[in-house]
């Protein structure tokens, strides 16, 4: 819509509306979801490979990598994530998980479709309960991050988790029934980008993804 928007004002003139239109279902051809954003936190530590067009990328680990990688969307409304991916993260800390960020008051969240060796709603959290969606059961909980990293630099501010129980690795997410269940404990509504994100932060694994 970004490019409707930057020449709105041709649309007056019929005879160059057809080859504009035509360019915008190339441009959704090539990218069915619309995807617009790279998440890449340290990928040069997780020989991160990605194709925005094609909503693919890979990245692989080993030792204490530290990183999150991922494709999606520079703007992270409640939208329905598909996905497909090839996962390996035994005995690695990582998770696999639509991930994104709040604005106000500013949180992360994640929705954990698989992880290593480490759930992170398993303790030293606060429970929030559970959330049916796409066929599981997930745990939620929060967890205050105090003078830590975030997309304004250094501050204080939640985490927002649902972590799958019956791990998977291909499926639908449907994002809103969380963003709705967070909502009852503080979450806001002024998104910031949302992406299907890779991160790992010690151990080994690899992984490789669709996402649209």
């Amino acid at each position: 819509m970004k490019f409707f928007a930057g020449l709105a004002g041709l649309f007056a003139v019929g005879a160059i509306a057809a080859p504009i239109a035509a360019e915008e279902q190339a441009l959704e051809a090539r990218n069915p979801g619309g995807i617009n954003y790279v998440q890449n936190y340290n990928g040069a530590a997780a020989n991160f490979k990605y194709n925005e067009g094609a909503g693919t990328y890979s990245a692989s680990w080993n030792g204490n990598t530290d990183f999150v990688v991922g494709l999606g969307w520079s703007t992270g409304a409640a939208r329905s994530i598909t996905y497909s991916a090839s996962y390996s993260a035994s005995g690695s800390g990582s998770y696999l998980a639509v991930y994104g960020w709040v604005n106000s008051p500013q949180a992360e969240y994640y929705i954990v479709e698989n992880y290593g060796s480490f759930n992170p709603c398993s303790s030293g959290v606060t429970q929030l309960g559970t959330v049916s969606s796409d066929g599981s059961t997930y745990t939620v909980c929060t967890d205050t991050r105090t003078n830590e990293p975030s997309i304004t630099g250094t501050s204080t501010f939640t985490q927002y988790w649902a972590v799958r129980q019956s791990k998977r690795t291909s499926g639908t997410v449907t994002v809103g029934n969380f963003f709705n269940y967070w909502a009852k404990h503080g979450f806001g509504s002024s998104y910031n980008f949302q992406v299907l994100a890779v991160e790992a932060f010690s151990g080994k694994g690899s992984a490789s993804l669709t996402v649209s």
